[in-house]
């Protein structure tokens, strides 16, 4: 009976080992949408003024991207910021997130500055009110405020297509 009991332990730990191959990290359940966008507070990464977060949304759909230049997979994804910084209807508003103020300055001048907003998060305390655990996240913001879409991980054109253009353009 004694050596019964590892053995039925290790298969199941084994079975959910296995269930978990299947998952999805970028898929993971965020609390937040469906919910109005959190009453957040910051400074603005040029000029260091105190902004409310919600005062950017302006009736208009925003994209919030948390980004660092530190972050392999923000450089990945940052032609496809760019790419959406051409559409009119979206207003991107970037947080910077545990990084310096240079090492961010010299990313979005080597990179390119797709951001209407940028608002600077050194310590990753609007990142904590948002949820964020890791780098990149992107969160699509409705026109009265609510969180529609959180995207864990690189944004590719796919992505776009099919997680945030149907609630920006619907059919």
């Amino acid at each position: 009976m004694n050596k019964l009991v590892p053995l039925i332990v290790f298969f199941v730990i084994g079975f959910f080992l296995f269930l978990s191959l299947n998952s999805d990290p970028n898929k993971l359940p965020s609390p937040l949408v469906g919910k109005k966008f959190p009453v957040i507070e910051g400074v603005d990464f040029y000029t260091n003024e105190n902004i409310k977060l919600n005062d950017l949304i302006n009736n208009q759909f925003a994209l919030v991207n948390v980004w660092a230049s530190w972050c392999v997979t923000c450089r990945k994804e940052h032609q496809m910021i760019m790419n959406i910084a051409e559409n009119n209807q979206i207003k991107l508003i970037g947080i910077n997130y545990k990084d310096t103020r240079i090492e961010g300055e010299e990313y979005l001048k080597v990179m390119g500055n797709p951001f209407d907003e940028i608002l600077f998060d050194p310590k990753g305390q609007i990142g904590m009110e948002l949820g964020v655990y890791a780098t990149p996240e992107t969160f699509l913001i409705s026109k009265e405020g609510l969180i529609l879409h959180k995207h864990i991980g690189e944004l590719s054109k796919n992505d776009w297509v099919e997680n945030f253009l149907p609630f920006i353009n619907p059919a």
